[in-house]
């Protein structure tokens, strides 16, 4: 299979499309300019940052770096995604717990049924791609929860005054969470090869590999992440939903009562 070298000047020659994203904003006054500016700025530094990296855990081909690599993945996107569900409280550890378990199975499960080996050069990509397609859906499912069981705090009360326990009464709402989280990744790979082409499979394309094998390791990346994204979801869901009631099955007082810890 042959590859593709990509020089620094074609890196360049690609920001005209970032002048182009900062022109219109700039026409429509949209004042997106500064924020397109810095997360083009970031976004070279932090990915040709990763990649030093990435190719230092490639050279010394041990596992324990791709731990590493992986556990701090899970921290960082665990405090990212905590930015996201304000409304949830005490989210970061739901989060956490749920990233890691998601990273964990997935990985795990695709080396035990010899999907891939295992190696640095297989697990930190996949790695990479579980952790953040993870980190999404539990943000996006954690808002929704937010949101939700603050909207319905009035029925949930008359819920939990009629007998049922506090699980009960979040049920609905934690499963319209868990669907909120996973639905966007669904719908993506209900249209995938229809609509757009995935970042893997492009990359793979461009990289001179074979039609037939950009397919296939799509697919397979499709469906880990169909997994690794409903673990995540169900786990954060689960967890953080108790952060809104009380040992004694009560509905928090948030405006008054401190939230529990991180």
């Amino acid at each position: 299979m042959s590859t593709t070298n990509v020089d620094l000047g074609q890196v360049a020659a690609a920001l005209a499309l970032v002048g182009v994203a900062v022109g219109i904003s700039l026409w429509e006054r949209a004042r997106l300019e500064g924020d397109i500016a810095l997360a083009a700025l970031r976004a070279f530094v932090q990915l040709t940052a990763i990649g030093f990296v990435i190719n230092a855990i490639f050279k010394s081909d041990r596992l324990v770096w791709v731990f590493v690599l992986v556990g701090v993945m899970v921290v960082v996107g665990a405090f990212t995604a905590r930015h996201r569900a304000r409304s949830v409280p005490g989210a970061f550890w739901p989060l956490l717990i749920a990233l890691a378990l998601a990273g964990t199975a997935t990985l795990g499960l695709i080396v035990a049924l010899g999907v891939f080996d295992p190696k640095p050069r297989f697990l930190v990509p996949v790695g990479g791609m579980v952790i953040g397609n993870a980190m999404t859906a539990s943000a996006v499912a954690l808002n929704r929860l937010g949101d939700e069981m603050n909207d319905a705090r009035a029925r949930i009360e008359a819920t939990l005054a009629l007998g049922a326990t506090s699980r009960e009464a979040a049920a609905p709402i934690v499963r319209r969470a868990l669907r909120s989280g996973m639905i966007t990744l669904v719908d993506q790979t209900k249209t995938t090869g229809l609509i757009f082409f995935p970042g893997t499979m492009v990359g793979m394309l461009l990289a001179g590999a074979s039609p037939t094998d950009a397919v296939r390791l799509q697919l397979i990346l499709l469906y880990t992440l169909l997994g690794s994204v409903a673990i995540a979801g169900l786990v954060s869901t689960s967890l953080a939903y108790r952060n809104f009631f009380t040992p004694a099955e009560q509905l928090r007082d948030l405006e008054g009562a401190p939230a529990p810890p991180l």
